[in-house]
């Protein structure tokens, strides 16, 4: 990483991506496919409520539940994933839940009934929420601090392509074969995953490995672990006001263009999927940006990059501004937040999978507090102060992101 100089106990957690051990490669690879499906399930449900109050005969009030519990499921569960994979294993407990999701995504496939859904959209939420967190605390235990942002902001093509896919199979393959075979085929990508996920547990050393201290350490004390840190506990603040103002902002957006410009809902649905373009777009020039920028640059750049986006969103005087400034909301959000994820994965490094998550729920709770708090102002004075109050605030973070890591890389190695 430009400009850092790795310290003692984050050269003792370092492991080559290939060793004798196995291949960190593959390992790696099979996560970004559960992934994948995993962000899928988040937003699959946002464009199939119709079908699905019409369905099962019930209001689309009422079945909007399916979102609510399994977003609070997903990031509760991630409470409980960290202490558990530190002391078991990561990539196991990722096999395991990948399994376990794969059954309650097939679930809601077959639900004749709301409260069957409910039940099998809380099940999945509670299996799906394990996999990224403890993906990326896999990547921590084997990548080198060095080259981890690359290898991270690779692997979050997978989440990114989930995202989208996610919100666009919901609507298009929807349509086209109905709402339960959108969740069936989900659950094909999680049992594929998830076979290969036990495949590399059978025959790769290296995804069997656990951190040096997991066995020592209980639920509590791999909390208080973490929480002793105080980098450690400005990283998590960090990551909840980081996804409280991009997403207490961002959500209204189409909301903004249908009311403001009368724009149709197909085109806000375009202007709003521009955002995954901008993810995707920096996933592709990750390397070379870390290389040129490093992480203090990143973040703020990438803070300053989404700031300007949201601002010209505020006073934009045409529709055709907001496919243009989702791009750059999407590459800056994830400059800012890939290197979040980075440093999150290297806070506490004898409690790692604690540490993910811990940082994976602060980021939910952020995001529900922004939303709840958007939806206030939204609704009283529009959305302009909402993504002004944004730029502002992700300014700010960028800058103070970019000034805590310069401060950190100046300490002696």
């Amino acid at each position: 990483m430009a400009g850092y100089k790795a310290r003692d106990d984050e050269k003792s957690q370092l492991v080559p991506e290939t060793t004798s051990r196995g291949s960190a490669t593959s390992a790696i690879l099979l996560l970004a496919i559960a992934a994948f499906a995993a962000q899928a399930m988040v937003r699959v449900t946002d464009s199939l409520l119709p079908q699905i109050a019409a369905d099962l005969n019930v209001t689309v009030g009422a079945t909007s539940i399916i979102v609510t519990l399994y977003l609070l499921a997903h990031g509760s569960a991630q409470l409980v994933a960290g202490p558990v994979s530190d002391r078991f294993g990561k990539y196991r407990c990722t096999a395991i839940a990948a399994t376990f999701a794969t059954i309650m995504v097939l679930a809601c496939g077959l639900a004749s009934s709301l409260p069957m859904l409910v039940a099998a959209r809380l099940g999945s939420g509670l299996a799906t929420g394990w996999i990224i967190p403890l993906a990326l605390a896999f990547v921590g235990d084997v990548i080198p601090y060095e080259r981890r942002q690359q290898v991270i902001g690779s692997f979050l093509s997978g989440q990114i392509g989930g995202q989208l896919f996610g919100q666009a199979a919901g609507g298009v393959l929807g349509d086209l074969f109905g709402w339960r075979n959108v969740f069936f085929l989900l659950a094909a990508m999680l049992a594929v995953a998830t076979v290969g996920l036990y495949v590399e547990l059978w025959r790769n050393p290296l995804t069997r490995e656990k951190s040096h201290d997991s066995r020592r350490q209980g639920f509590i004390a791999s909390y208080a672990t973490v929480l002793r840190s105080p980098w450690a506990r400005v990283v998590i603040v960090m990551g909840f006001i980081e996804f409280g103002m991009m997403f207490g902002a961002f959500t209204f957006v189409g909301a903004d263009l249908h009311l403001r410009f009368g724009v149709s809902f197909t085109l806000v649905g375009l202007s709003v999927g521009f955002f995954a373009v901008g993810g995707l777009m920096y996933s592709f020039f990750v390397r070379s940006l870390v290389s040129r920028l490093g992480q203090a640059g990143l973040a703020t750049g990438g803070g300053a990059l989404a700031a300007v986006a949201f601002a010209a969103l505020a006073v934009m005087p045409t529709p055709w501004v907001a496919p243009f400034a989702t791009v750059a909301i999407g590459f800056g959000f994830y400059m800012l937040h890939n290197t979040l994820q980075t440093n999150a994965t290297q806070m506490t490094p004898e409690a790692r999978g604690t540490a993910l998550g811990a940082f994976s729920s602060a980021l939910y709770l952020g995001q529900t507090a922004g939303v709840a708090a958007g939806a206030v102002v939204f609704d009283r004075h529009g959305a302009v102060p909402v993504f002004a109050s944004a730029s502002i605030a992700l300014l700010a973070l960028g800058l103070w992101c970019g000034h805590r890591i310069k401060q950190r890389q100046a300490l002696p190695a």
